[in-house]
C-alpha cells in the first residue's frame, strides 16, 4: 500500500480525534520531562555522604522513629552501590546542583518559543525532550568523570532541552484546542507534570530502597523519554491542516473554531515593541513568578523536608512526596472542567475564569503551606496539609498556564516563553534561598522559608486579580484590531508594495472591525 493509501486508511479507520492523540502524547511528554527534572531531588540523598545529623539541635527536628532504616549517617554509610562512590558535597553544593537544571531551562525559553513559531511546535518539543532524555541517560557517566562539575553541566543541558517545551506546547494548543476546550487540554497536557511528580519520587524511592544503584533512576527515566520520542515523531503534527490522516470533520471543526491565524496564513515577525509594552503580559509574568516560587519550592525541597525534618526513610519519602501531586493532578481536571463549563455557558468570561483559578491556585495553597509548617512533628497533619495545598495548585492549569494563548493566540509561543522563562528564575533562586534559610534543617528555619513562599504567592495573586486580562491583545492581530489611540512607536507590520508600485498602507481601526487598505 502506498503512503497516500495508508493515510486514507488511517483517516477512515481512526475514530479518536487527532487533537486528543496530541493531548495524550503531550501528557506523557510532560510526565516524563518532570520525572527527569525531579529525580535528582531523590537520588542526591543516596549520592552524598551524610555527616552529623541535625537532631543535635534540641527541638529543632522531629524524633527519628525509623532508626534502622533512616537516612542517618551510620545507616547510609554502611550501604554499598555496586562500587559507586559517594560524594562529599556540602549543603551549598547540593543546593547549586538542584538549581542547575533551571540555568539551562531559563535561557532556552525565548529561543524555544521563536523556534516553535518559525518551525512548528512538533519538532521543537520532540528534539528538546530527546536532548534531555539522552542527557539523563548519560548522567551517571558525567558524574563519574566530572563529579559535581560534571553533574552541574549535564543538568544545565537537561534544562536547555526542556526550556522550549512549555512555549511550544502553548503554541500547539493555540493551533489545536478550541477556546471552549482549552482548560481541559491545558489540564491534560500540563497536568502531566503532576504524573511526573508522582512517579518520579515514587519510582525513585523503589529503585533506591535497600541499597539500589542510584544510576538506575537516570537510566529508566531517560530511556522512557527516548521511547516517547518515536511515537511523537510518527503521530503528531504542527497544525490540523498539515496532519496527513486527520478526519475532514475534525479539520473543518478546528478551522472554524480556532482563531489563531497561524492556521491560515504566514505570521508577521513577532511584534516585540508592542509585546514588551503590554501590561497584561507583564501582569501574567508576575502571577507566574508567584506560582513557580511556590511550586518549584515544593517539587525541589519537599523531599528534603520529609526526610530531614519529619524523618521519613527513603522509600517513605518517595511515597509521601508523590501524594500531593496525585491530588494536584486530579483537581486540575476538576477545576478545568468547571472552568470550561462556566465559559461555555457564559456564566463568566474567560478573563474572570483565569482570575478565579489563579486565586484558587495561589492564595489557598499559601494558607495550607503555612498551616503545615505549624503542624510540627504531626506527620499525618503535615502530609495532609501539603496534599491540600498542592490540590488547589491544580487550578494553575486553568489560569496562568494557558492565559498566554488567550491574550496572544498567534504569538502564544513567544509570550509563553517570556512568561515561563522569566518565572522559571524562581527555580534558580528558591533552592539556594531555602538552603540559606534552613542551614540546620530545623522546623523553625523551615517555617521562615514557608512564610516567604506565602508572601510571594499572595502578593503576585493580588496583582493579577487587579490587572490581569483574558482578552486577545491588539498587537496580536493588527489587521483585526488596528492600532490603539496614542500609539507612537511605529507600525508593527511591514508595508507591502503591490505590483503596480503603489504603497499599501494599513489604516488604524479602533472598533475591532477589519482593517481597510488603500
Amino acid at each position: 500500500m502506498t503512503l497516500r493509501g495508508w493515510r486514507r486508511f488511517l483517516n477512515k479507520a481512526l475514530i479518536i480525534p487527532q487533537r486528543y492523540v496530541l493531548g495524550v502524547l503531550g501528557l506523557f511528554a510532560l510526565a516524563n520531562s518532570f520525572t527527569m527534572r525531579v529525580c535528582l531531588s531523590m537520588t542526591i540523598v543516596q549520592m552524598v555522604l551524610h555527616v552529623a545529623p541535625s537532631e543535635h539541635i534540641v527541638g529543632g527536628t522531629c524524633p527519628d522513629t525509623n532508626a534502622p532504616q533512616s537516612n542517618s549517617a551510620s545507616s547510609n554509610v554502611s550501604v554499598t552501590f555496586e562500587g559507586r562512590e559517594r560524594y562529599d558535597w556540602d549543603e551549598a553544593t547540593q543546593g547549586l546542583l538542584l538549581s542547575a537544571f533551571y540555568y539551562g531551562y531559563v535561557i532556552t525559553h525565548l529561543p524555544g518559543g521563536l523556534m516553535a513559531e518559525k518551525f512548528g511546535g512538533k519538532w521543537t518539543v520532540g528534539f528538546g525532550l530527546l536532548l534531555t532524555s539522552v542527557a539523563t541517560v548519560i548522567t551517571p557517566w558525567a558524574v563519574t568523570i566530572g563529579g559535581a562539575t560534571g553533574l552541574f553541566i549535564i543538568r544545565v543541558i537537561q534544562g536547555m532541552g526542556e526550556g522550549p517545551v512549555t512555549p511550544a506546547f502553548v503554541l500547539l494548543l493555540a493551533r489545536w484546542a478550541p477556546p471552549a476546550e482549552r482548560s481541559r487540554f491545558g489540564a491534560m497536557i500540563f497536568g502531566g507534570a503532576q504524573i511526573g511528580n508522582v512517579f518520579g519520587p515514587y519510582v525513585s524511592g523503589i529503585l533506591l530502597a535497600d541499597g539500589g544503584d542510584w544510576a538506575n533512576v537516570f537510566y529508566v527515566f531517560g530511556g522512557l523519554g527516548i521511547i516517547w520520542f518515536v511515537f511523537w515523531a510518527l503521530l503528531c503534527y504542527n497544525t490540523p491542516n498539515t496532519h496527513p490522516f486527520i478526519s475532514d470533520e475534525e479539520k473543518d471543526f478546528l478551522n472554524k473554531n480556532i482563531i489563531a491565524s497561524g492556521l491560515h496564513k504566514k505570521l508577521d515577525p513577532v511584534p516585540f515593541k508592542a509585546l514588551l509594552r503590554s501590561a497584561p503580559l507583564w501582569v501574567l509574568i508576575m502571577a507566574a513568578i508567584g506560582h513557580d516560587w511556590g511550586y518549584f519550592s515544593m517539587i525541589t525541597d519537599l523531599p528534603k523536608y520529609f526526610s530531614d525534618v519529619l524523618k521519613f526513610n527513603i522509600k517513605e519519602t518517595g511515597l509521601m512526596s508523590a501524594l500531593p501531586y496525585i491530588a494536584m493532578y486530579i483537581f486540575s481536571f476538576v477545576f478545568a472542567s468547571l472552568c470550561d463549563l462556566c465559559v461555555k455557558k457564559k456564566w463568566h468570561s474567560i478573563g474572570t475564569g483565569r482570575k478565579i483559578y489563579t486565586t484558587v491556585s495561589s492564595s489557598l495553597p499559601a494558607i495550607f503551606i503555612i498551616l503545615a509548617s505549624y503542624s510540627g512533628c504531626n506527620r499525618t497533619a503535615a502530609v495532609g496539609l501539603f496534599i491540600a495545598s498542592m490540590a488547589f495548585m491544580g487550578g494553575f492549569y486553568s489560569s496562568v498556564k494557558i492565559n498566554a494563548m488567550d491574550i496572544a493566540p498567534n504569538y502564544a509561543g513567544t509570550c509563553s516563553a517570556f512568561v515561563n522563562g522569566i518565572a522559571a528564575i524562581s527555580g534558580i533562586i528558591t533552592p539556594y534561598l531555602i538552603g540559606l534559610l534552613t542551614p540546620d534543617q530545623t522546623i523553625q528555619q523551615w517555617r521562615i522559608a514557608f512564610w516567604t513562599i506565602f508572601a510571594v504567592l499572595i502578593g503576585t495573586n493580588l496583582v493579577y486579580v487587579i490587572w490581569g486580562s483574558g482578552e486577545q491583545q491588539w498587537w496580536d492581530d493588527v489587521d483585526k484590531y488596528g492600532y490603539p489611540p496614542g500609539w507612537k512607536h511605529g507600525p508593527l507590520k511591514k508595508r507591502e508594495i503591490p505590483p503596480d508600485g503603489e504603497k499599501k498602507v494599513v489604516i488604524p481601526k479602533h472598533d475591532h472591525s477589519p482593517v481597510a487598505n488603500d
